[in-house]
């Protein structure tokens, strides 16, 4: 919690500058009343270190959710439950969830700086792309929430994608994952569940053993919570992480227990 502490006293929002630290600073309003004095000599605030970049994702995250929910037009009640859904998985306390809630309406803001708060955010990150892509996938999930993903929102998602590094077959393969793994929850048929498992994987069906194994290892390495806490993750959405990782491993059994 040590990062949010930083943030009630003001210090992230003064150190990170920039579209982000005004964004934070719309969103936490009176509590940048204190804590500036001796921000500068606090090695945690420094560009790269941890609880620097629990701030930067917590803001980006929440701000970018709230841009992207407006990004057809309209905000459904989905994206508002999933960004409800985020926020309780995360046990945010009372202040930090109105923060959370702020920061979602300073997205859906007229003029709200995208490509400024996307270059920061990545530049923020450090390299660490599978913080970056654990971004991302909250990001295609807001958009993915009310059951569509229209045209105008993938073309938006696959331009922000770009701007954070990802090729564009890379954002596809995301996409095809996320969706497959959207069926692969909601599905009670066991041909359609085992199919949505290949996709989750983001594999096919003539994929070797070996192939399997690899594709499952790789992504479980991708969102491990403890790798992405290290990484920058705030502690708070370590469940995230968590949720992400069982329906991984329940995918993988799904087919290892298919072909036996």
């Amino acid at each position: 919690m040590n990062w949010w502490g930083k943030v009630i006293g003001g210090a992230f929002g003064w150190m990170m500058g920039g579209p982000l630290g005004a964004i934070l600073g719309a969103a936490v309003g009176n509590y940048f009343d204190n804590g500036l004095a001796g921000a500068g000599k606090d090695s945690s605030l420094g560009p790269g270190a941890t609880q620097r970049v629990q701030t930067v994702f917590f803001t980006t995250t929440f701000s970018v959710m709230g841009y992207v929910a407006k990004i057809d037009g309209r905000i459904s009640r989905d994206e508002i439950e999933l960004a409800e859904q985020v926020m309780g998985q995360m046990q945010l306390n009372t202040d930090q969830r109105q923060v959370a809630k702020n920061l979602f309406r300073e997205g859906k803001a007229a003029g709200f700086p995208i490509h400024q708060v996307l270059a920061q955010f990545r530049r923020e990150c450090l390299r660490r792309r599978n913080l970056i892509q654990m971004f991302m996938e909250i990001q295609v999930a807001t958009a993915m929430s009310d059951g569509n993903l229209d045209a105008a929102e993938k073309r938006l998602l696959g331009e922000m994608a770009v701007e954070l590094g990802f090729s564009r077959v890379e954002f596809d393969t995301l996409v095809s994952r996320l969706s497959s793994q959207t069926g692969f929850a909601s599905q009670e048929d066991r041909d359609q569940k085992l199919k949505s498992a290949y996709g989750l994987l983001g594999i096919d069906e003539a994929a070797s053993d070996d192939e399997l194994k690899r594709a499952y290892r790789r992504l479980m390495s991708q969102h491990h919570p403890d790798k992405l806490v290290a990484r920058g993750l705030p502690e708070e959405m370590i469940e995230v992480a968590t949720e992400k990782t069982r329906e991984i491993k329940s995918a993988y059994e799904l087919i290892k227990e298919s072909r036996t």
